[in-house]
């Protein structure tokens, strides 16, 4: 029996920000959660338990049939609410902890009079008149209050309100260091209960990004051409946590990692992110160092990595101690960039289906106009709202969306052009080394003598074009150089630039661009040569992920037996061949290795013999040459397992030799950018408006927290209960989709049934914890019955 072809579901989550509608993203980013564990379950051969994780582990089964699946979180950028989301999830993945406790915080501590600040509560009766005029006010202005004013909830809220509005005024009513607090404990009480394996692999890296506003900004230089540099402040800013993979040659060295848990990050590191993300201006004051530091002394809680986290993420003109970090949503609400930069350098180590998947919790609400009616000219204090608040946060991804959809057109062009010169690829690699090569065999002599041949022969057979191809690769290998240079040197992109000038001419005085003699010449005997043999790891890398893409599709095709298990042992090695090229060009590496000539040249960018010296510190820091000695061993060592196919080994054997044919080809065609994954890109919403199981419409019809200007769950338990719930049968209900949509098209799921089965498993385990909701959970439950036909 031919079994179902592998694939990964491999997810970038972007969350929206949404202030009390984070209660709604969390129910969401619970149950994809609950999605990640059964997948990991169902490949460890241990299920998960849970409400809903034995639910989607006999879905991915069922599937199993026409294609095996696995389901990965790699990438997550979240905004304000969404960031809080957002790290408390990417902590959970990589961590392996439990969900549980945020959802006792949000429920249980979400609560305007929880959050307000102590200084800030009402301190006088005599102001009580204030509170049946702003309760009025508030029924007037709120749909669900003006149609609920006899309900206890719209009481609850109504003198919620009314407390509210007579706090203080002209200082933020909510306590940052409460909320700080509120957000310590609740990750301490994750950190310290039951943990399970990770949901994203050991060869997988994870990032996370959550955007942050620096309120008093930072002045970057910028070359121009007059003057050559000019100052500009820049307000924003993304907090980015990696959780590298498990990489390396060595066996020891990857079962000793491997054995070792994962972090994103400590504990104070993950607290102040998420404080800053979320400091909507005017509710919360601004986010500081000094608070989680009062924080720490307070709880005794270390923070060790606290010099190396200020030092990378807050690096400016002010001291890390001094800056204001308000919220990331007023000026980045939906964070798409840094996850599209991330899912560039993504390899892949199996077909993959890559996907987008944002989450946006009130599309189309206009919180403002609601009531005022769009007719109606603004007046004076809501025009400057809308201009300052409202509308930077509400700017649609139409951007993001065609960056996206270019990058898919980017990869469907690489694939056909690989695909249509394969054949001459073959030719040529047989005039370079002759027809017996493949024949006799392979040693690493061998192929180190081969792969000089073959080069010749492409810059040979490019002719005109290599030129082109020489160039482009050489300054593309003088700019990541000038990057790695100030990466190590704590700089950033305008001192890189500033380098760049200086290495170039420290290169060209050792004639590295005189490439036209390269062609007819062994690699070590040309100044070109011996310059990308030194410092290009960069091609390295592009060769090892073309290699592993290529073999991908060759094991899709093969039957399960000794073949595929050797195939798929092949392809391990393929990818920690990577690891020890991608360590030695980490920043803290290069620093250890390279660190005086690198500070040298940061001291004096324009000294050409500085630079000289930088790029040969570069050269012997990187080991680019006793690297490529191990991969060689560890490519034939692989290649000559027993039972792999003899045509697959000829195959790879061929892509491995005849990559330089591919490169430059490739190289122009992508003009130096980096597609590590040749897959289209997907992107899917989740949202209230989205979801049609129901039929109560969308968000304005089921949530509750997008009202009083999206504060509304902050005033009510029962509207947080509602919210949540939504979330979680939200997630439920397009997971389900998605999955689905993973299929091809001969396949058949009964989505109708699967999403009931999910719907009632919810609803079941919730009732408990949702006291305030019972009526509408069995209301539920009797609609999902009714519509399932179940």
């Amino acid at each position: 029996m031919t079994k179902a072809p592998e694939r990964e579901l491999r997810l970038a989550l972007v969350c929206y920000g949404g202030v009390s509608l984070v209660i709604y993203m969390h129910g969401v980013t619970k149950e994809l959660w609950k999605l990640l564990k059964a997948s990991v379950g169902r490949r460890d051969g241990t299920p998960a338990a849970g409400d809903t994780e034995p639910v989607w582990t006999a879905l991915l089964e069922a599937m199993g049939r026409s294609l095996d699946l696995r389901v990965i979180c790699d990438v997550i950028a979240g905004a304000s609410a969404g960031g809080i989301n957002g790290i408390i999830l990417g902590a959970a993945i990589v961590e392996g902890l439990d969900l549980e406790p945020l959802s006792d915080m949000w429920l249980e501590k979400a609560d305007v009079e929880a959050l307000l600040d102590p200084d800030a509560r009402p301190a006088s009766r005599l102001v009580g008149f204030y509170k049946e005029p702003v309760a009025w006010y508030a029924q007037r202005k709120s749909e669900t209050l003006a149609s609920l004013r006899d309900d206890p909830v719209a009481r609850e809220v109504a003198g919620k309100l009314g407390r509210f509005v007579r706090a203080r005024w002209f200082k933020p009513p909510f306590s940052g260091p409460g909320f700080t607090a509120m957000l310590d404990e609740a990750i301490a009480r994750m950190q310290a209960g039951p943990r399970g394996p990770a949901l994203v692999p050991p060869a997988h890296s994870f990032d996370l990004f959550v955007t942050v506003t620096d309120y008093w900004g930072t002045t970057t230089k910028l070359p121009i051409h007059s003057p050559p540099l000019v100052s500009e402040t820049e307000h924003r800013r993304i907090l980015s946590f990696r959780s590298r993979a498990t990489t390396g040659i060595d066996a020891a060295r990857r079962r000793a990692a491997a054995a070792s848990p994962r972090a994103l990050g400590s504990r104070p590191s993950l607290v102040f992110a998420a404080r800053a993300t979320a400091s909507f201006p005017g509710a919360f004051p601004a986010a500081s160092v000094k608070e989680i530091d009062a924080r720490n002394a307070e709880t005794g809680t270390a923070w060790p990595d606290r010099d190396r986290f200020l030092a990378t993420q807050l690096a400016g003109d002010r001291s890390p101690e001094d800056m204001l970090l308000i919220d990331g949503s007023v000026l980045a609400n939906a964070p798409f960039g840094p996850a599209i930069e991330a899912i560039r350098v993504k390899p892949a180590y199996r077909e993959v289906d890559r996907r987008f998947v944002y989450i946006d919790p009130k599309p189309g609400i206009q919180l403002l106009d609601r009531a005022a009616g769009r007719n109606r000219p603004p007046g004076f204090l809501t025009a400057i709202l809308r201009a300052l608040a409202q509308i930077p946060r509400e700017q649609p991804i139409r951007d993001n969306l065609e960056e996206i959809a270019a990058l898919s057109d980017d990869v469907r062009r690489v694939r056909a052009v690989v695909e249509g010169m394969t054949p001459a690829v073959d030719a040529a690699i047989a005039r370079a080394v002759g027809a017996r090569f493949f024949l006799l065999p392979l040693t690493p002599q061998r192929i180190a003598r081969a792969g000089v041949q073959i080069q010749a022969q492409a810059a040979r057979e490019a002719g005109f074009a290599f030129a082109a191809y020489a160039r482009l690769r050489l300054e593309t290998v003088l700019e990541e150089a000038a990057r790695l240079i100030a990466g190590a040197a704590g700089g950033d992109a305008t001192l890189a630039r500033q380098l760049l000038p200086a290495l170039r001419a420290a290169a060209e005085a050792r004639g590295v661009f005189d490439y036209g003699e390269a062609p007819g010449r062994a690699a070590t005997q040309s100044a070109t040569g011996r310059f990308l043999l030194a410092l290009d790891s960069a091609y390295r890398l592009r060769r090892q992920r073309f290699l592993l893409r290529r073999l991908n599709a060759q094991i899709a095709a093969l039957k399960t037996g000794p073949g595929r298990a050797a195939a798929e042992e092949l392809k391990a090695t393929l990818h920690l061949i990577a690891g020890p090229y991608v360590e030695n060009r980490q920043a803290d590496r290069l620093r250890a290795r390279a660190g005086p000539a690198v500070g040298a040249l940061a001291a004096s960018p324009a000294d050409l013999e500085r630079a000289g010296a930088a790029l040969d510190a570069l050269g012997e820091a990187l080991d680019c040459r006793a690297l490529d000695k191990a991969a060689d061993r560890a490519l034939l060592a692989a290649l000559d397992q027993p039972g792999l196919p003899r045509g697959l080994r000829r195959l790879v054997v061929r892509d491995w030799l005849g990559f330089p044919f591919f490169d430059i080809a490739l190289l122009p065609l992508l003009g130096g950018d980096r597609l590590e994954g040749l897959e289209d890109i997907k992107v899917d919403r989740i949202s209230p408006d989205d979801c049609a199981s129901f039929g109560r419409g969308g968000a304005a019809q089921i949530l509750k927290g997008w009202q009083l200007n999206a504060f509304g769950a902050f005033f009510s338990r029962a509207w947080r209960e509602n919210d949540y719930l939504w979330g979680r049968l939200n997630a439920a209900e397009r997971l389900v989709d998605i999955l689905a949509s993973t299929l091809p098209p001969e396949a058949a799921l009964d989505t109708r049934r699967w999403k009931a089965q999910l719907f009632v498993a919810i609803l079941d385990s919730e009732r408990g914890r949702l006291g305030r909701i019972g009526a509408l959970i069995e209301t539920l439950k009797g609609e999902v019955a009714a519509w399932a036909n179940i």
